[in-house]
């Protein structure tokens, strides 16, 4: 599988897969430069956007003033302009050899989605490695469901988030759940990844469901973390979710 994590802005990444021939499916192209200069000459098969925030779809009128016939797949939001086919959950499309499903995951904003398939996992900003999106738009209720829906996928897709936040995360992740010995082997990874100069992405999901403190409301010593950070037992998942974004939304290392 070619995919390609191509650095955007101060630390998006645009997913890039291509197929044999070298033809590329694009994702959240939030700056035009660095696509053309991957691409050169050749026009992708598609555009592929999770979300309207602009360091998502910025480059895509660019794109398309270089190659017009360029299909441009995105959810129903009018913030989105330039999409020639609006998806809901559940929508599957053919792109190349590749076929992907919309996965509505709203959260970070209302009418966020998800693209899975192929064994990939494009994930915007829902699903950070270590961490997860802020709620702009959505509810604790809403986040947390639609982390618990990609955390669930059946076939363990590789995850690409769509920002370089791991070690980041790390420092939070680490101060929630100390005591986890899959944790401190994801941060080991990511650290020598970044010393080597590269990606720490994409990640996995099963070792996000075993290291990523939001896809672990249920697990005591998360539990244990948020009673502690509010002074109280939390209700449920949902509400332990709650505590631990509110947290980090504070949190410095």
């Amino acid at each position: 599988m070619d995919l390609h994590a191509v650095p955007a802005f101060t630390d998006n990444y645009i997913w890039l897969l291509r197929d044999r021939g070298g033809r590329a499916l694009v994702v959240d192209p939030g700056e035009a430069a660095p696509v053309l200069a991957e691409l050169g000459p050749m026009p992708p098969h598609a555009i592929l956007l999770t979300h309207h925030h602009d360091d998502h779809i910025g480059g895509v009128p660019e794109l398309l003033e270089r190659w017009p016939d360029t299909p441009v797949f995105a959810p129903e939001d009018a913030r989105i302009p330039r999409a020639t086919r609006r998806v809901a959950d559940g929508d599957s499309i053919q792109v190349g050899p590749w076929r992907f499903t919309a996965l509505a995951v709203p959260g970070h904003t209302r009418s966020h989605i998800a693209w899975h398939g192929e064994g990939l996992l494009f994930c915007g900003d829902t699903l950070f490695s270590l961490g997860c999106g802020r709620m702009f738009e959505g509810t604790p209720e809403q986040m947390h469901a639609s982390l618990q829906r990609l955390a669930h996928l059946p076939d363990a897709p590789l995850v690409c988030c769509a920002h370089e936040y791991t070690l980041a995360n790390a420092a939070f992740a680490l101060t929630v759940d100390p005591d986890n010995p899959a944790l401190r082997a994801r941060i080991g990874q990511a650290c020598s990844a970044h010393d080597a100069g590269q990606p720490t992405l994409p990640t996995t999901l099963r070792s996000e469901r075993a290291c990523n403190p939001f896809l672990r409301c249920d697990d005591p010593a998360v539990r244990a973390a948020a009673a502690r950070r509010a002074g109280r037992t939390p209700v449920d998942a949902t509400d332990t979710f709650a505590i631990l974004r509110g947290w980090k939304d504070v949190f410095r290392a």
